[in-house]
């Protein structure tokens, strides 16, 4: 298994990469498309499949990368209606329907199975990671030799209050 740094290492991202160019290949810079909010609607959500999968990568924890790749297939699901209603329409050929609905056939079960993976996974993620020295949670030694002996009980005022300049 391939360790993933970037996130252009994941397959997930870059096929929806590829369902974002086809979209605009077919349907955004068709000029004969004239309803304007279906494209500026399918641009976005389709925009969003490949961001939420970004953005839960960028978090940098399971928990809240399952949370975004199931905003990713939400994302996905509306792209997938507005496919129907450009083919509907007469907007596009069954050929390009077809190109861009096998991307999203194809995406669906990976980010499903990619979120499984991730829920079921032992690694969570760099964010529950703590690698800070020990060091810079132990309490500092009395740095004033006049109170080192007081042993003041609990809930006692210190007599002689350290004052900061």
């Amino acid at each position: 298994m391939a360790t993933i740094t970037e996130i252009t290492d994941l397959k997930t991202w870059r096929l929806a990469r590829e369902l974002n160019q086809d979209v605009f290949k077919v349907i955004l810079s068709n000029e004969s498309i004239k309803d304007f909010a279906l494209k500026d609607q399918i641009n976005r959500s389709c925009g969003s499949v490949m961001d939420n999968i970004a953005e839960g990568f960028g978090r940098g924890g399971n928990k809240e990368f399952i949370n975004f790749l199931g905003f990713s297939l939400g994302s996905l699901s509306e792209v997938e209606s507005q496919l129907f209603r450009a083919i509907d329409r007469d907007y596009i050929s069954n050929k390009d329907y077809e190109l861009i609905s096998d991307k999203v056939k194809n995406l669906r079960p990976m980010i499903i199975s990619f979120s499984n993976y991730l829920r079921n996974s032992g690694f969570k993620g760099p964010k529950w990671k703590v690698e800070e020295p020990e060091g810079i949670y132990t309490k500092p030694k009395n740095q004033n030799p006049e109170l080192k002996n007081q042993n003041l009980k609990p809930g006692t005022v210190n007599p002689h209050p350290k004052t900061l300049n």
